[in-house]
């Protein structure tokens, strides 16, 4: 698992495009979800305008409450300020500061879980079909179901790790959504009353105490089994594991094909790596190797691999990565995604190159919010097998 996972952005200032609308009111029936932990609402002339709207399901007819906008721009950003037509998927929000103009921390806190994970699959599948080019009649898409992971309580308390913004009064806060307005948190429902545990399988990791570790503690145990399961390493198959973290993939990469051979573990991340070499030192052929993916692999391990495992940033691997893999001949691929919409320009890509999607999971590692990990198998198609 990567050191160098995206973090939330924030709004960029921009210039306005004529008279501003925020603050206006509409009501609205509500369409599609999008990426991003919103709603589709398409505003009838005289507006003419998607509206982007959080707190609201699809199906509901809302107010909405312009939050960003202006006359001149394509599209507008608003709230759910009043529900007049409620999906039965719609709950009381657990935390007294989830809603309109609160906490931006949690995008689906309104919503019954079976419902937020049936929204997030329907956000993959409509990536993989715009951006990855895939049918949407395809039994890897259209089945597609997100899973619940172990270590949640009814989806709260499961972030092992929490950041607030201090106040000047001594108590601490959490920013609204797109804003650095700070919200005062007192207690955050989404943090676990423990600490991570960085123990997998019964195997202990070094993890530096600001280095990245997956915060729901369910996530790592699940996504080992899963890249497992799904690349069926062989004995004496060499692997590649690139954004590889402190080598929690290639650790057990290692386990499976056997310790006399060899496994690149590739990191962006220098105290990252240090901790890598610690995991992974009771192994002679292991190697972990410090830089960015990209320039790595441009000079360095350009023999053919057997496997390959992916877990890049939330930006995704890119089109050079991703061309370098495919150069390197893996017969299979594993790809961890935290973002459906990389996900998908990257699956584009290694179609284009003659690797298949051949199956997909999809975990529900962030309850209450828009985030959705998956876990990507690509195959090298016939035509193209070494």
């Amino acid at each position: 698992m990567s050191a160098r996972r995206g973090g939330g952005r924030r709004a960029r200032a921009r210039q306005p495009r004529g008279r501003s609308r925020v603050g206006e009111q509409f009501e609205a029936e509500v369409g599609p979800v999008a990426h991003g932990g919103h709603c589709v609402v398409r505003l009838p002339e005289p507006e003419s305008r998607v509206v982007f709207v959080r707190h609201a399901l699809p199906g509901e007819r809302v107010v909405l409450e312009v939050t960003e906008g202006t006359d001149g721009d394509r599209f507008w950003r608003a709230d759910a300020v009043e529900v007049l037509d409620a999906s039965p998927d719609r709950v009381p929000a657990p935390c007294p500061v989830a809603g309109p103009g609160l906490c931006g921390g949690c995008d689906f806190q309104h919503v019954t879980l079976p419902a937020q994970r049936a929204l997030k699959a329907a956000v993959v599948r409509e990536q993989l079909v715009r951006l990855g080019r895939r049918d949407a009649d395809d039994p890897l898409v259209s089945g597609l179901a997100v899973e619940a992971v172990p270590g949640d309580v009814d989806g709260l308390r499961w972030r092992t790790r929490q950041r607030y913004v201090a106040l000047p009064d001594g108590r601490r806060g959490m920013r609204k959504h797109r804003s650095h307005d700070v919200v005062p948190v007192d207690d955050c429902l989404l943090e676990a009353h423990a600490p991570a545990a960085h123990t997998v399988h019964g195997v202990d990791f070094s993890v530096a105490a600001d280095g990245f570790w997956q915060v729901h503690p369910g996530a790592p145990e699940v996504l080992v089994d899963a890249v497992l399961d799904l690349l069926a390493p062989r004995s004496g198959e060499t692997a590649l594991d690139l954004y590889a973290g402190v080598g929690l993939f290639a650790r057990f990469l290692l386990g499976a094909v056997g310790r006399e051979t060899r496994v690149v573990a590739v990191e962006g991340d220098a105290a990252g790596c240090d901790h890598a070499r610690l995991n992974l030192s009771d192994h002679p052929r292991a190697v972990v190797a410090h830089g960015p993916v990209e320039r790595v692999l441009r000079s360095s391990y350009d023999e053919p691999f057997d496997l390959v495992v992916l877990d890049p940033p939330r930006e995704g691997a890119g089109k050079t990565v991703v061309e370098q893999v495919a150069d390197r001949a893996p017969r299979a691929v594993a790809y961890v995604a935290c973002d459906p919409a990389a996900l998908g320009r990257d699956v584009a890509t290694f179609a284009s190159l003659g690797y298949r999607l051949t199956a997909l999971r999809a975990f529900d590692l962030f309850p209450m919010t828009h985030h959705v990990e998956c876990v990507a198998l690509l195959e090298k198609t016939g035509s193209h097998l070494r």
